[in-house]
């Protein structure tokens, strides 16, 4: 019913171009001035980070700024991702934000909580664990309290726009368009989740820890898909996404991820490629949750609902 509610858009698929290809990455670019300015003013005078900042270089991106603002400014880009796939869905397709979200009467806020709590419940625990248990050689203390209060705040207000963004891109508008569009429900399943995780491909993680980094990534917008198209709606999603990137931010940080931030800890290791190991870990919490939510939520009819004709 999530991508079936919107079966009117078939016959007008090429309005999703127009959305994809000119409205999103227009509002894009015009919230991601700020940024640039920004990052331009910054190296005015090193013409070799200025040319490293032309390739854009993420590792180079990441160090001209304080971090709070940094990410700031770097998180406005995703506001304009969100209000590019608003007015798309709404002003070319003339559906409903809540068309957009869920095929409920009204968005379930108490699943986005639900969703954002729980998951909040397995990372916290386990990154602490890790860092003050299992490998503590592998952190520095780095919080200061200041600094902090203004992370706190960015984390709080833009995590869960940077979040939404992606959600209402890859599991809202490509999900419903090539679902409508190919009326099948694996199709968008897939091809969002390899988009999601490709999308992912300038993250400096990548070339620090190799490619098996897509494995978490792909695997991370299956999760997300499969709960959008069981539970008919994306306020889970929502929750999840919010959850996994706002403790992530708050918590840990370190030199060669995308998201350098005033956290808690800082992970002083040098990996030279992500174990497999590490990226089984969390595709098997996927899959608990998975589990879990559909006895929480009555899931049934998993083959109707993933692969199944729209």
């Amino acid at each position: 019913m999530y991508i079936k509610q919107v079966i009117r858009n078939k016959n007008n698929w090429g309005l999703y171009l127009i959305g994809i290809f000119i409205i999103i990455p227009i509002m894009m670019i015009i919230f991601q001035i700020p940024f640039t300015v920004a990052l331009t003013s910054a190296a005015i005078d090193d013409p070799e980070l200025l040319e490293k900042l032309a390739q854009n270089d993420v590792n180079a991106m990441m160090s001209v700024l304080e971090p709070n603002l940094n990410l700031f400014l770097m998180l406005l880009g995703f506001a304009g991702m969100l209000l590019g796939v608003f007015i798309s869905a709404k002003y070319i397709h003339k559906n409903s934000i809540r068309e957009l979200t869920t095929s409920r009467d009204k968005i379930d806020w108490s699943r986005v909580f639900y969703s954002f709590t729980f998951w909040g419940l397995i990372t916290v625990p386990l990154i602490l664990i890790d860092t003050n248990i299992v490998s503590p050689e592998n952190y520095e203390w780095n919080f200061n309290y200041s600094s902090f209060i203004v992370l706190l705040a960015i984390v709080i207000v833009f995590i869960p726009i940077q979040t939404s963004a992606e959600e209402y891109l890859f599991r809202g508008y490509l999900m419903q368009g090539i679902g409508v569009i190919s009326g099948t429900r694996w199709l968008p399943l897939l091809f969002t989740s390899l988009a999601f995780g490709l999308m992912h491909y300038a993250n400096p993680e990548i070339d620090k820890l190799g490619n098996m980094v897509y494995v978490f990534y792909i695997g991370s917008g299956l999760f997300a898909g499969i709960m959008t198209l069981m539970d008919e709606g994306m306020e889970l999603a929502l929750g999840w996404h919010a959850a996994n990137n706002s403790f992530a931010a708050l918590l840990v940080t370190a030199d060669w991820t995308a998201l350098q931030t005033h956290s808690v800890y800082k992970d002083i290791s040098d990996p030279q490629s992500l174990p497999i190991d590490e990226v089984l870990v969390p595709v098997l919490f996927f899959v608990v949750v998975l589990v879990i939510f559909s006895k929480k939520y009555g899931w049934t009819d998993w083959k109707g609902k993933l692969f199944g004709k729209i």
